[in-house]
């Protein structure tokens, strides 16, 4: 692929979401115009791959503009890795949003496609102002996405977590700028290329990159600033909160990566440091969730856990440790997301993800169950999943390396994480069917926008998206839905009592009852996402050697940043 053609990862996804503004609210326009465009994108990224395996770089100056006043692109193996990661995560999390009712909004495929540029500058882009530029046009889409989640009346919870959002984002921004601005003004460039190595000379240029690898930190849920991630993923809806699980920590990680191999050059004085936030950054996010009691807050606190794994792989700084952590990296992305897309597609269609106010989904929605155990069983790192490679790869890494320590930590954390998925799948999944009326009503409040009668198309649906009373005013249960029906779509839909049903004993009405009540609710559109991810980490597990390779050649890179510098100086 041509250097010039690099800016278009961030060209074609804003000009296609002012063109969708224009149109108006035409849904299929909008569905096609925003899959369309990552299928492009992810097409063109797979190209990149091709062209880095064997290393190497390319880079474009914007405009043709000399070095050092254009801006710089430059793509490797990571970068390549990552578009096409990021890409495939926004094409199925697009997919559920569309199942599930959520991208009905005018605004959702624009904001979608600005968010990818967003995306894409941050991960192409080799000057550090430019990335606070893209990383600010990463949010801003963000905030509406969240606003959106709740459509007509946000709920306390809501309302806090947007808050903590923006708020901690603009923290973060403000403190990377001034990391930023002290670089500038100690190297006098913020040109990665021309600050190689400076980090590890000049101790003005080390504090002011370690502003800028904190504020980062920040925003990718290191331990001590971790909290805001496990309070405000949750009070979004489960669409958005498995969109931002693979996007925006996961451009902080690749940042950090970044920055600390080329402007750090991988100094060995300061990698202590790493290990040790890293190693409590997994203690603690594993801790999180011990007390949780819904799906979507565990999943984000072992979120948290998880991101200690894939930064170890920088603290280690061997090329074992690199590629094992890049690995890692993209290995999360895609099992996180399928863990938030399983569990959501539940609360979306039983109007609630509390742990004990559902039981024996497994027996009524098979797909569903059996994709988030692949996805459960691979993040705790069990094989054949590939969770179970990047583990293992970095677990021996740490051994090469002499962090016996982290070893233990990594092994303890692990068996804390299975026990916390069991207790999702024991509190979900397993069991018989739970019969409450309180299932049907009390969650209005606490999950409205994951289940909000658009979610499913209920026309009389409560607000907690499960079915409302019958014709006689009684209220169902969630195992007791005697008035709903499964359509072809997975969308339930209200059906009139006939009359040889009214007319039928009670012995046959309680029959038929049962028999509606064991009918799955999950349609395949909305079960897909979870179960294409699944499958893909399966296959990731089964066929690791590849992505294994495409890693190796991505540390490479890392370790050696020569091609990287030259081809942005020669852009």
């Amino acid at each position: 692929m041509s250097a010039a053609l690099l800016p278009l990862f961030v060209a074609v996804p804003l000009m296609m979401a002012a063109l969708l503004v224009i149109v108006g609210d035409r849904r299929v326009v909008h569905a096609v115009g925003l899959l369309g465009t990552m299928i492009t994108a992810v097409g063109a990224a797979v190209l990149l791959i091709l062209e880095f395996r064997s290393g190497g770089a390319i880079a474009h100056g914007i405009s043709s503009w000399p070095f050092g006043i254009a801006i710089p692109f430059v793509a490797d193996m990571f970068t390549a890795l990552m578009l096409v990661v990021t890409g495939l995560l926004t094409i199925v999390c697009s997919w559920f949003a569309i199942a599930s009712g959520r991208a009905a909004n005018v605004y959702f495929a624009p904001l979608v496609l600005v968010l990818t540029a967003g995306v894409n500058g941050a991960l192409l882009t080799a000057d550090l102002f430019n990335l606070f530029v893209f990383i600010e046009v990463m949010l801003l889409p963000s905030y509406g996405l969240f606003v959106l989640a709740a459509r007509h009346k946000g709920t306390l919870q809501q309302v806090a977590g947007a808050r903590l959002y923006v708020t901690l984002n603009l923290l973060t921004s403000t403190v990377f700028l001034i990391g930023v601005g002290f670089i500038y003004g100690t190297a006098g460039t913020v040109n990665l290329a021309e600050l190689a190595g400076l980090a590890t000379t000049d101790p003005t240029v080390a504090i002011s990159g370690a502003v800028c690898l904190f504020a980062l930190a920040i925003k990718a849920s290191v331990v001590p600033v971790h909290g805001w991630l496990a309070a405000a993923y949750p009070a979004t809806s489960p669409a958005i909160t498995a969109l931002f699980s693979g996007l925006h920590t996961k451009v902080a990680i690749y940042g950090i990566y970044r920055i600390y191999a080329v402007v750090f050059d991988g100094d060995s004085r300061w990698l202590w440091i790493g290990v040790t936030l890293f190693c409590l950054t997994m203690v603690i996010g594993v801790l999180g969730a011990v007390g949780e009691k819904t799906t979507r807050s565990i999943l984000a606190f072992h979120m948290i856990s998880q991101i200690g794994y894939i930064l170890l792989g920088v603290a280690l700084f061997t090329f074992a440790g690199l590629t094992a952590g890049i690995f890692y990296l993209l290995h999360h992305m895609i099992v996180k997301a399928s863990l938030f897309l399983s569990t959501g597609a539940v609360e979306v269609r039983y109007g609630t993800g509390e742990i004990g106010k559902l039981s024996g989904i497994a027996k009524r929605e098979p797909v569903i169950a059996v994709a988030f155990f692949i996805a459960a069983l691979s993040l705790a790192g069990l094989p054949p999943f590939s969770g179970f490679v990047a583990k293992f790869t970095l677990i021996l890494a740490s051994v090469e390396a002499g962090q016996i320590a982290a070893v233990v930590v990594m092994l303890l954390v692990s068996l804390v994480t299975l026990l916390s998925m069991l207790k999702i799948w024991n509190g979900v999944f397993w069991g018989d069917s739970k019969s409450s009326e309180k299932t049907s009503t009390s969650n209005a409040d606490d999950d409205a926008p994951a289940a909000s009668p658009a979610d499913g198309d209920l026309p009389e649906a409560s607000p907690s998206g499960t079915a409302a009373a019958s014709t006689s005013g009684r209220k169902q249960s969630v195992a007791e839905p005697a008035s709903v029906a499964q359509s072809s779509g997975g969308v339930a839909t209200k059906e009139a009592p006939t009359a040889s049903a009214t007319r039928a004993d009670p012995e046959t009405r309680a029959s038929s009852a049962t028999a509606v009540a064991e009918r799955p609710r999950i349609g395949m559109a909305l079960a897909g996402p979870a179960v294409f991810t699944a499958a893909t980490t399966l296959g990731l597990g089964l066929g690791a050697e590849l992505l294994l390779g495409l890693s190796a050649t991505a540390a490479e890179g890392l370790l050696d940043t020569t091609a990287y510098v030259q081809a942005v100086m020669g852009s």
